[in-house]
């Protein structure tokens, strides 16, 4: 194979209570990237959208894993890459695991499938690494498995496919920007025991209750009492819109990732769109520009198109 195309899907990170452990592939956004092996040595990176990002290989986030890639597999040939982010940066959906994930399973296509999905991880996470300054995994993780993935531990990587659950996900994305480094800048570096343990009981209620499909532990465990309360102060309407979800009929949500975008589980796809359409209003009642998705859990994750 000499080209190929493919989409990478947004995501959304932690799921509310699973800080860096837990995140859910969704259908849109998702960006479009192309690759085209060339007998010229490096990678060459042209953006075609209008977020201004490097093209330079080693500061762009899908040329330092296809670098990586080509170190490890001693590949000494080059590659032209090209990439329309539709996913913006600082969204909280995942737009830099798009790019890393995207650029480890196209390259990992074009040269035969040499690595593993647990492999590709490894390489996207030092896009991660160059967007954040930390390597994580719980957005590239669902972006290449597709569904919901339990990131057990990041050194050394042990990721766990879970089960879909049939439920709703809206999210919106207010045109505020919140960068991935500074959300964790502000986060406390200590907490008190009794936030801890509360916080295991959530996340271990929410991976009981996807497994089980139980709608109401789902719901029941999407609370936050660590990072949220944080964070949620950099989110316009947060804490409103949230309880104005509650009373339309979600399951629960809160923070996409980093923020600024919001997300909410809904049981049906009336519930997720009633939820869209409060969300919508919400912020531009306040002047905030929004986009709003609704759609079902993306269990494919990157896809390969025409």
């Amino acid at each position: 194979m000499k080209k190929i195309k493919i989409q990478a899907p947004a995501t959304v990170a932690n799921l509310v209570c699973g800080f860096d452990i837990l995140g859910m592939a969704i259908n849109a956004p998702f960006d479009e990237m192309e690759f085209e092996l060339s007998q010229i040595p490096g990678v060459r990176i042209t953006h075609t959208d209008d977020f201004g990002l490097p093209e330079a290989a080693e500061k762009n986030v899908a040329g330092v894993v296809i670098l990586k890639i080509f170190e490890a597999l001693g590949y000494d040939k080059g590659v032209e890459v090209r990439i329309h982010k539709n996913i913006k940066p600082g969204s909280g959906l995942g737009s830099s695991a798009a790019s890393a994930a995207g650029a480890a399973f196209g390259i990992n296509e074009l040269l035969g499938k040499p690595l593993s999905n647990e492999e590709l991880v490894k390489f996207a996470m030092f896009g991660e690494e160059l967007a954040s300054g930390v390597q994580h995994a719980d957005n590239i993780a669902p972006c290449i498995y597709g569904g919901i993935t339990l990131v057990k531990s990041s050194h050394p990587l042990d990721i766990i496919p879970l089960s879909s659950p049939n439920l709703f996900v809206t999210a919106v994305h207010p045109q505020v920007e919140v960068k991935t480094a500074d959300a964790r800048q502000i986060l406390k570096k200590n907490i008190q025991l009794k936030d801890a343990v509360t916080q295991w009981g959530n996340i271990a209620g929410l991976v009981a209750g996807i497994l089980k499909n139980d709608f109401d532990l789902i719901g029941r465990s999407l609370m936050d009492v660590i990072v949220e309360p944080v964070r949620s102060i950099l989110i316009p309407k947060f804490d409103l819109i949230k309880t104005k979800a509650f009373g339309l009929g979600a399951l629960g949500g809160g923070i996409s990732g980093s923020g600024p975008s919001i997300f909410m589980l809904s049981e049906t796809e009336e519930t997720a769109k009633e939820v869209g359409e409060m969300m919508e209003f919400e912020f531009n009642e306040i002047g905030v520009e929004n986009y709003v998705y609704v759609s079902k859990i993306n269990n494919s994750g990157i896809q390969i198109v025409d």
